[in-house]
Protein backbone atom coordinates (compact mmCIF):
# COMPACT_ATOMS: atom_id res chain seq x y z
CA UNK A 1 0.00 0.00 0.00
CA UNK A 2 0.82 3.63 -0.63
CA UNK A 3 -0.31 6.57 1.66
CA UNK A 4 0.80 10.40 0.95
CA UNK A 5 1.86 12.07 4.17
CA UNK A 6 3.63 15.27 4.85
CA UNK A 7 5.86 14.48 7.12
CA UNK A 8 9.29 16.17 9.01
CA UNK A 9 11.71 14.44 11.84
CA UNK A 10 12.82 17.18 14.50
CA UNK A 11 16.17 15.95 15.89
CA UNK A 12 18.32 16.87 18.05
CA UNK A 13 22.79 17.31 18.19
CA UNK A 14 21.98 15.50 21.65
CA UNK A 15 19.73 15.42 24.49
CA UNK A 16 18.84 18.67 26.38
CA UNK A 17 19.66 21.03 22.83
CA UNK A 18 15.83 21.39 22.66
CA UNK A 19 14.26 19.15 20.64
CA UNK A 20 11.53 18.84 22.84
CA UNK A 21 10.99 22.40 23.22
CA UNK A 22 10.98 23.29 20.23
CA UNK A 23 8.69 20.38 18.86
CA UNK A 24 5.83 21.26 21.28
CA UNK A 25 6.61 24.83 19.77
CA UNK A 26 5.74 23.99 16.39
CA UNK A 27 3.24 21.16 17.05
CA UNK A 28 1.16 24.11 19.12
CA UNK A 29 1.92 26.69 16.54
CA UNK A 30 0.78 24.32 13.71
CA UNK A 31 -2.70 23.40 15.71
CA UNK A 32 -3.38 26.64 16.45
CA UNK A 33 -3.73 27.13 12.45
CA UNK A 34 -6.37 25.13 12.41
CA UNK A 35 -3.94 21.85 10.92
CA UNK A 36 -4.69 18.27 12.15
CA UNK A 37 -1.28 17.48 13.33
CA UNK A 38 0.17 14.12 13.75
CA UNK A 39 2.43 13.76 16.70
CA UNK A 40 5.44 11.18 17.10
CA UNK A 41 8.34 9.90 19.63
CA UNK A 42 11.65 8.33 18.34
CA UNK A 43 12.70 5.48 20.75
CA UNK A 44 10.73 4.09 24.01
CA UNK A 45 10.35 7.34 25.60
CA UNK A 46 6.96 7.87 27.47
CA UNK A 47 6.90 11.28 28.74
CA UNK A 48 7.52 13.14 25.88
CA UNK A 49 4.58 11.97 24.43
CA UNK A 50 2.63 12.90 26.49
CA UNK A 51 3.73 16.03 25.99
CA UNK A 52 2.53 16.05 22.39
CA UNK A 53 -0.86 15.03 23.33
CA UNK A 54 -1.50 17.68 25.55
CA UNK A 55 -0.39 20.37 22.81
CA UNK A 56 -2.56 18.33 20.01
CA UNK A 57 -5.83 17.14 21.59
CA UNK A 58 -4.49 13.79 20.67
CA UNK A 59 -2.24 10.88 21.53
CA UNK A 60 1.64 10.69 20.64
CA UNK A 61 2.52 7.54 19.29
CA UNK A 62 6.56 5.55 19.32
CA UNK A 63 8.85 5.26 16.47
CA UNK A 64 11.04 2.24 17.99
CA UNK A 65 13.68 0.88 15.61
CA UNK A 66 14.11 -1.82 17.93
CA UNK A 67 10.88 -2.51 18.81
CA UNK A 68 9.52 -2.70 15.46
CA UNK A 69 10.14 -3.76 11.54
CA UNK A 70 10.80 -1.13 9.39
CA UNK A 71 7.79 -2.62 7.77
CA UNK A 72 6.02 -2.58 11.20
CA UNK A 73 6.92 1.13 11.96
CA UNK A 74 5.57 2.62 8.87
CA UNK A 75 2.42 1.00 8.88
CA UNK A 76 2.14 2.36 12.39
CA UNK A 77 3.19 5.85 11.61
CA UNK A 78 0.56 5.62 8.39
CA UNK A 79 -2.30 4.81 10.60
CA UNK A 80 -1.55 7.56 13.10
CA UNK A 81 -0.93 9.55 10.08
CA UNK A 82 -4.02 8.26 8.34
CA UNK A 83 -6.33 11.66 9.32
CA UNK A 84 -3.66 14.07 9.63
CA UNK A 85 -2.48 17.41 7.32
CA UNK A 86 1.01 16.78 8.38
CA UNK A 87 2.81 14.33 11.04
CA UNK A 88 5.73 15.45 13.16
CA UNK A 89 8.28 13.26 14.88
CA UNK A 90 10.71 14.22 17.57
CA UNK A 91 13.81 12.42 17.46
CA UNK A 92 15.29 10.81 20.36
CA UNK A 93 19.12 11.82 22.02
CA UNK A 94 21.51 12.83 19.06
CA UNK A 95 20.42 12.15 15.80
CA UNK A 96 23.00 9.30 15.22
CA UNK A 97 22.73 7.80 18.48
CA UNK A 98 21.33 4.26 18.44
CA UNK A 99 20.99 2.11 21.15
CA UNK A 100 24.54 1.39 21.21
CA UNK A 101 27.66 3.65 21.86
CA UNK A 102 28.77 3.00 18.39
CA UNK A 103 25.68 2.10 16.25
CA UNK A 104 23.27 4.32 14.49
CA UNK A 105 20.75 0.86 14.91
CA UNK A 106 17.55 2.37 16.47
CA UNK A 107 18.49 6.20 16.01
CA UNK A 108 16.26 8.96 14.69
CA UNK A 109 18.34 8.70 11.67
CA UNK A 110 17.50 5.31 10.67
CA UNK A 111 13.54 6.68 11.61
CA UNK A 112 14.12 9.38 9.09
CA UNK A 113 15.75 6.62 6.47
CA UNK A 114 12.83 3.62 7.48
CA UNK A 115 9.86 6.80 6.99
CA UNK A 116 11.43 8.43 3.87
CA UNK A 117 11.26 11.70 5.92
CA UNK A 118 13.39 14.90 5.42
CA UNK A 119 14.84 15.73 9.01
CA UNK A 120 15.23 19.32 10.71
CA UNK A 121 18.02 19.43 13.00
CA UNK A 122 18.07 21.48 16.55
CA UNK A 123 21.28 22.92 17.01
CA UNK A 124 21.72 25.17 20.43
CA UNK A 125 23.17 28.33 19.59
CA UNK A 126 23.70 29.20 23.31
CA UNK A 127 27.62 30.11 24.02
CA UNK A 128 28.81 29.51 20.25
CA UNK A 129 28.63 31.74 17.30
CA UNK A 130 30.54 30.03 13.91
CA UNK A 131 31.01 27.10 15.51
CA UNK A 132 27.38 26.51 14.70
CA UNK A 133 28.48 25.73 10.99
CA UNK A 134 30.69 23.39 12.43
CA UNK A 135 28.28 21.27 13.83
CA UNK A 136 25.60 21.31 10.69
CA UNK A 137 28.33 20.48 8.71
CA UNK A 138 29.68 17.77 10.75
CA UNK A 139 26.16 16.47 10.74
CA UNK A 140 25.80 16.83 7.14
CA UNK A 141 28.72 14.82 6.20
CA UNK A 142 29.05 12.22 8.76
CA UNK A 143 26.49 9.47 7.14
CA UNK A 144 26.04 9.23 3.72
CA UNK A 145 22.26 10.64 3.41
CA UNK A 146 21.63 12.32 6.23
CA UNK A 147 18.47 13.24 4.85
CA UNK A 148 18.88 16.50 6.93
CA UNK A 149 16.82 19.50 5.18
CA UNK A 150 16.54 21.99 7.48
CA UNK A 151 17.98 23.54 10.87
CA UNK A 152 16.49 25.38 13.81
CA UNK A 153 18.74 27.36 15.98
CA UNK A 154 17.53 27.11 20.01
CA UNK A 155 18.44 29.41 22.61
CA UNK A 156 19.53 32.08 19.73
CA UNK A 157 19.16 35.83 19.71
CA UNK A 158 17.59 37.72 16.69
CA UNK A 159 20.95 38.94 15.43
CA UNK A 160 22.77 35.99 16.03
CA UNK A 161 20.16 34.45 13.90
CA UNK A 162 20.20 36.65 11.40
CA UNK A 163 24.19 36.60 11.29
CA UNK A 164 24.53 33.15 11.15
CA UNK A 165 21.17 31.99 8.84
CA UNK A 166 23.28 33.90 6.19
CA UNK A 167 25.94 31.77 6.64
CA UNK A 168 24.31 29.06 6.47
CA UNK A 169 22.92 29.45 3.33
CA UNK A 170 26.35 30.85 1.95
CA UNK A 171 28.55 27.55 3.28
CA UNK A 172 25.81 25.41 2.19
CA UNK A 173 24.60 26.03 -0.58
CA UNK A 174 20.87 25.02 -0.10
CA UNK A 175 21.75 21.79 0.97
CA UNK A 176 20.29 22.74 4.03
CA UNK A 177 18.04 25.78 4.73
CA UNK A 178 17.54 27.56 8.33
CA UNK A 179 13.95 27.37 9.48
CA UNK A 180 14.23 29.81 12.20
CA UNK A 181 15.22 30.05 15.82
CA UNK A 182 13.71 29.88 20.02
CA UNK A 183 15.13 32.53 21.75
CA UNK A 184 16.29 31.30 25.34
CA UNK A 185 12.54 31.30 27.55
CA UNK A 186 13.08 30.82 31.27
CA UNK A 187 9.30 30.89 31.35
CA UNK A 188 8.82 28.12 29.14
CA UNK A 189 11.35 25.73 30.98
CA UNK A 190 9.84 22.03 31.71
CA UNK A 191 10.97 20.53 34.95
CA UNK A 192 12.68 17.21 34.97
CA UNK A 193 13.19 14.15 38.00
CA UNK A 194 15.51 11.20 37.50
CA UNK A 195 13.54 9.57 34.49
CA UNK A 196 13.61 12.81 32.44
CA UNK A 197 10.95 15.63 32.34
CA UNK A 198 8.48 15.65 34.68
CA UNK A 199 5.09 13.95 33.22
CA UNK A 200 2.84 16.29 31.57
CA UNK A 201 0.16 16.69 33.92
CA UNK A 202 2.27 17.28 36.69
CA UNK A 203 2.74 20.89 34.91
CA UNK A 204 0.40 22.81 36.32
CA UNK A 205 1.07 25.70 33.92
CA UNK A 206 1.67 23.93 30.92
CA UNK A 207 -1.13 25.60 29.01
CA UNK A 208 0.05 29.07 29.52
CA UNK A 209 3.92 27.77 28.64
CA UNK A 210 2.34 25.99 25.69
CA UNK A 211 0.44 29.05 24.43
CA UNK A 212 3.85 31.56 24.89
CA UNK A 213 5.49 28.75 22.65
CA UNK A 214 3.64 28.61 20.12
CA UNK A 215 3.26 32.68 19.56
CA UNK A 216 6.89 32.59 19.65
CA UNK A 217 7.30 29.96 16.72
CA UNK A 218 4.68 32.18 14.78
CA UNK A 219 7.62 34.96 15.10
CA UNK A 220 10.95 32.66 14.62
CA UNK A 221 10.32 29.74 13.24
CA UNK A 222 9.76 29.54 9.26
CA UNK A 223 6.57 26.75 9.59
CA UNK A 224 5.79 27.62 6.28
CA UNK A 225 9.07 26.47 5.09
CA UNK A 226 8.69 23.34 7.79
CA UNK A 227 5.30 22.78 6.04
CA UNK A 228 6.99 23.31 2.98
CA UNK A 229 9.51 20.91 3.86
CA UNK A 230 7.03 18.28 5.47
CA UNK A 231 5.21 18.30 1.39
CA UNK A 232 8.72 17.17 -0.03
CA UNK A 233 8.35 13.65 1.68
CA UNK A 234 7.53 10.90 -0.96
CA UNK A 235 4.58 8.82 -0.46
CA UNK A 236 4.92 5.84 2.07
CA UNK A 237 5.06 2.21 1.20
CA UNK A 238 3.64 -0.69 3.95
CA UNK A 239 1.60 -3.57 4.29
CA UNK A 240 -0.80 -3.36 7.12
CA UNK A 241 -0.20 -5.65 10.62
CA UNK A 242 -3.18 -8.09 10.12
CA UNK A 243 -4.27 -8.63 14.07
CA UNK A 244 -6.85 -11.29 15.20
CA UNK A 245 -10.55 -10.38 15.22
CA UNK A 246 -12.31 -11.86 18.54
CA UNK A 247 -16.40 -11.95 17.87
CA UNK A 248 -16.34 -12.33 21.94
CA UNK A 249 -15.97 -9.03 23.66
CA UNK A 250 -13.25 -8.76 26.64
CA UNK A 251 -13.26 -6.20 29.14
CA UNK A 252 -9.75 -5.05 30.85
CA UNK A 253 -9.28 -2.71 33.38
CA UNK A 254 -6.35 -0.38 32.87
CA UNK A 255 -4.84 1.96 35.81
CA UNK A 256 -4.37 5.42 34.86
CA UNK A 257 -3.14 8.21 37.37
CA UNK A 258 -0.46 10.02 37.94
CA UNK A 259 0.75 6.81 39.66
CA UNK A 260 0.23 5.11 36.57
CA UNK A 261 0.50 6.48 33.25
CA UNK A 262 3.91 5.03 31.10
CA UNK A 263 1.97 3.00 28.39
CA UNK A 264 2.39 2.61 24.58
CA UNK A 265 -1.14 3.89 23.03
CA UNK A 266 -0.42 1.62 19.84
CA UNK A 267 0.28 -1.49 22.09
CA UNK A 268 -3.32 -0.45 23.99
CA UNK A 269 -5.38 -0.31 20.48
CA UNK A 270 -4.10 -3.66 19.32
CA UNK A 271 -6.59 -5.17 22.50
CA UNK A 272 -8.99 -2.98 21.32
CA UNK A 273 -8.75 -3.79 17.30
CA UNK A 274 -8.81 -7.65 18.71
CA UNK A 275 -12.52 -6.87 20.25
CA UNK A 276 -11.17 -5.46 24.25
CA UNK A 277 -12.93 -2.44 25.92
CA UNK A 278 -10.55 -1.00 27.98
CA UNK A 279 -11.51 0.14 31.29
CA UNK A 280 -9.21 2.81 33.04
CA UNK A 281 -9.44 3.34 36.82
CA UNK A 282 -7.15 4.71 39.30
CA UNK A 283 -5.19 3.06 41.74
CA UNK A 284 -4.96 6.27 43.77
CA UNK A 285 -8.64 7.75 44.21
CA UNK A 286 -10.75 4.16 43.20
CA UNK A 287 -11.55 1.81 46.30
CA UNK A 288 -12.42 -1.06 44.10
CA UNK A 289 -11.92 -2.36 40.19
CA UNK A 290 -14.13 -1.74 37.52
CA UNK A 291 -17.09 -4.70 37.86
CA UNK A 292 -17.28 -7.21 35.12
CA UNK A 293 -13.70 -7.05 34.32
CA UNK A 294 -11.86 -10.18 32.54
CA UNK A 295 -8.20 -9.04 32.58
CA UNK A 296 -5.81 -6.16 34.51
CA UNK A 297 -3.14 -4.09 32.90
CA UNK A 298 -0.93 -1.95 35.52
CA UNK A 299 1.20 0.13 33.54
CA UNK A 300 4.89 1.75 34.84
CA UNK A 301 4.95 5.39 36.21
CA UNK A 302 5.73 6.64 39.51
CA UNK A 303 4.48 4.85 42.03
CA UNK A 304 7.27 5.60 44.19
CA UNK A 305 6.29 9.40 44.16
CA UNK A 306 2.58 8.53 45.18
CA UNK A 307 2.97 5.46 47.73
CA UNK A 308 1.82 7.34 50.55
CA UNK A 309 -1.38 7.55 48.91
CA UNK A 310 -1.29 4.29 47.53
CA UNK A 311 -1.00 2.39 50.96
CA UNK A 312 -3.65 4.77 51.80
CA UNK A 313 -6.04 3.28 49.61
CA UNK A 314 -6.14 -0.24 51.47
CA UNK A 315 -9.51 -0.92 49.44
CA UNK A 316 -7.61 -0.90 46.46
CA UNK A 317 -4.24 -2.49 47.23
CA UNK A 318 -6.93 -5.64 48.87
CA UNK A 319 -9.09 -5.75 45.82
CA UNK A 320 -6.60 -6.32 43.27
CA UNK A 321 -4.74 -8.66 45.54
CA UNK A 322 -7.92 -11.10 45.66
CA UNK A 323 -8.83 -10.27 42.09
CA UNK A 324 -5.15 -11.77 41.29
CA UNK A 325 -6.00 -14.92 44.26
CA UNK A 326 -9.02 -15.53 42.00
CA UNK A 327 -6.94 -15.83 38.81
CA UNK A 328 -7.61 -12.69 37.20
CA UNK A 329 -5.10 -12.42 33.88
CA UNK A 330 -3.20 -9.16 34.78
CA UNK A 331 0.29 -7.50 32.71
CA UNK A 332 2.27 -5.46 35.65
CA UNK A 333 4.77 -3.47 33.88
CA UNK A 334 7.59 -1.85 36.65
CA UNK A 335 5.97 0.69 38.56
CA UNK A 336 2.69 -1.84 37.95
CA UNK A 337 4.96 -4.50 39.42
CA UNK A 338 6.42 -2.85 41.92
CA UNK A 339 2.54 -1.87 43.03
CA UNK A 340 1.90 -5.80 43.23
CA UNK A 341 5.14 -6.08 45.87
CA UNK A 342 5.02 -5.84 49.62
CA UNK A 343 5.91 -2.51 49.93
CA UNK A 344 7.67 0.56 48.07
CA UNK A 345 9.86 2.58 50.15
CA UNK A 346 8.68 1.10 53.28
CA UNK A 347 5.15 1.66 52.25
CA UNK A 348 2.68 -1.65 52.07
CA UNK A 349 1.04 -2.11 49.06
CA UNK A 350 -0.70 -4.84 47.75
CA UNK A 351 1.46 -7.55 48.85
CA UNK A 352 0.48 -10.21 45.92
CA UNK A 353 4.36 -10.94 45.23
CA UNK A 354 7.35 -11.34 47.52
CA UNK A 355 9.86 -8.88 48.51
CA UNK A 356 10.08 -4.73 48.27
CA UNK A 357 11.23 -2.01 46.42
CA UNK A 358 13.85 0.45 47.37
CA UNK A 359 15.21 3.17 45.92
CA UNK A 360 18.42 2.27 44.19
CA UNK A 361 19.87 5.77 43.59
CA UNK A 362 21.03 5.37 40.22
CA UNK A 363 20.16 4.10 37.38
CA UNK A 364 19.33 -0.14 37.76
CA UNK A 365 19.30 -2.02 34.37
CA UNK A 366 19.03 0.44 31.94
CA UNK A 367 18.40 0.29 27.86
CA UNK A 368 16.43 -2.16 25.23
CA UNK A 369 16.58 -5.91 26.24
CA UNK A 370 15.22 -9.37 24.08
CA UNK A 371 12.69 -10.67 26.96
CA UNK A 372 13.30 -14.96 26.25
CA UNK A 373 10.40 -16.95 28.68
CA UNK A 374 12.01 -19.63 30.20
CA UNK A 375 8.65 -21.67 30.41
CA UNK A 376 4.99 -21.46 29.10
CA UNK A 377 3.50 -18.23 30.81
CA UNK A 378 0.45 -15.71 30.44
CA UNK A 379 2.16 -14.71 27.18
CA UNK A 380 3.66 -16.93 25.41
CA UNK A 381 5.45 -20.90 25.27
CA UNK A 382 8.89 -21.34 26.44
CA UNK A 383 12.14 -20.32 24.36
CA UNK A 384 9.70 -17.25 22.43
CA UNK A 385 10.84 -13.92 22.69
CA UNK A 386 9.60 -10.16 22.57
CA UNK A 387 11.93 -7.18 22.47
CA UNK A 388 11.53 -4.88 25.65
CA UNK A 389 13.10 -1.77 27.28
CA UNK A 390 13.91 -1.24 31.13
CA UNK A 391 14.47 2.16 32.59
CA UNK A 392 14.32 2.72 36.47
CA UNK A 393 15.85 3.64 39.62
CA UNK A 394 14.08 1.93 42.17
CA UNK A 395 14.91 -1.74 42.50
CA UNK A 396 12.98 -4.77 43.96
CA UNK A 397 14.36 -7.83 46.48
CA UNK A 398 12.67 -10.19 43.88
CA UNK A 399 12.62 -9.00 40.71
CA UNK A 400 11.69 -12.22 39.39
CA UNK A 401 13.49 -15.27 37.22
CA UNK A 402 10.78 -16.55 34.76
CA UNK A 403 12.34 -14.50 31.50
CA UNK A 404 15.95 -13.94 31.01
CA UNK A 405 16.77 -10.39 30.01
CA UNK A 406 19.91 -10.40 27.23
CA UNK A 407 21.10 -6.63 26.04
CA UNK A 408 22.15 -5.63 22.46
CA UNK A 409 25.88 -6.24 23.56
CA UNK A 410 25.38 -9.71 24.86
CA UNK A 411 24.84 -9.21 29.33
CA UNK A 412 22.25 -10.83 30.78
CA UNK A 413 19.83 -11.26 33.70
CA UNK A 414 16.92 -13.03 35.47
CA UNK A 415 13.70 -10.98 35.61
CA UNK A 416 10.05 -11.29 36.15
CA UNK A 417 7.07 -13.33 37.27
CA UNK A 418 5.62 -15.10 34.87
CA UNK A 419 2.84 -17.69 35.59
CA UNK A 420 -0.21 -18.75 33.18
CA UNK A 421 -2.18 -15.43 34.66
CA UNK A 422 0.78 -13.06 35.25
CA UNK A 423 2.88 -11.24 33.73
CA UNK A 424 4.79 -8.42 36.05
CA UNK A 425 8.45 -7.17 35.89
CA UNK A 426 10.37 -4.03 35.59
CA UNK A 427 11.05 -4.64 31.54
CA UNK A 428 8.39 -2.94 29.66
CA UNK A 429 7.18 -4.22 26.29
CA UNK A 430 5.30 -3.62 23.36
CA UNK A 431 2.40 -5.18 21.35
CA UNK A 432 3.45 -4.79 18.21
CA UNK A 433 6.67 -6.23 18.81
CA UNK A 434 5.24 -9.43 19.16
CA UNK A 435 1.58 -9.62 18.44
CA UNK A 436 1.27 -13.00 19.50
CA UNK A 437 2.13 -12.00 23.21
CA UNK A 438 -1.75 -9.74 23.21
CA UNK A 439 -3.20 -12.54 21.45
CA UNK A 440 -2.23 -14.19 24.28
CA UNK A 441 -3.14 -12.40 26.41
CA UNK A 442 -6.71 -11.15 25.06
CA UNK A 443 -7.56 -15.13 24.67
CA UNK A 444 -6.28 -15.68 28.61
CA UNK A 445 -8.96 -12.58 29.34
CA UNK A 446 -11.54 -15.02 27.21
CA UNK A 447 -10.90 -17.52 28.82
CA UNK A 448 -11.76 -15.45 32.02
CA UNK A 449 -14.76 -14.24 30.59
CA UNK A 450 -15.85 -17.45 29.90
CA UNK A 451 -15.23 -18.86 33.28
CA UNK A 452 -17.00 -16.20 34.68
CA UNK A 453 -20.05 -17.28 32.56
CA UNK A 454 -19.94 -20.83 33.29
CA UNK A 455 -19.98 -20.04 36.98
CA UNK A 456 -23.14 -17.41 37.16
CA UNK A 457 -24.68 -19.62 34.61
CA UNK A 458 -23.82 -22.73 37.53
CA UNK A 459 -25.39 -20.55 40.59
CA UNK A 460 -28.68 -19.95 38.16
CA UNK A 461 -27.35 -15.82 37.57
Amino acid sequence: MEQTINRILLAGTGSGCGKTTVTCAVLQALTDRGLRVGAFKCGPDYIDPMFHSRVIGARSANLDGFFFSENTMRYLFAKNSADRDVSVAEGVMGYYDGLGLTTTRASSWETARTLDAPAVLVVSAKGAALSVLAVIQGFLSFCDGSRIRGVILNQCTPSTYQALAEAIRERFGGRVAPLGYLPSLPACALESRHLGLVTAQEVTDLRDKLRLLSQQAEQTIHLDGLLELAGSAPPLSYEPVALPRYEEPVRIAVARDRAFCFYYEDSLEALEEMGAELVPFSPLEDTALPEGIDGLCLGGGYPELCAQELAGNNAMCQAVRRALENGLPCIAECGGFMYLTEAVGGYPMVGYLPGACFDNKKLTRFGYVTLRAKGDNLLCRAGEEIRGHEFHHWDADCPGVDFTAQKPGGRSWDCAVATDRLYAGYPHFHFYANPDFAKNFYEACLKERRRHAGNRQAHGD
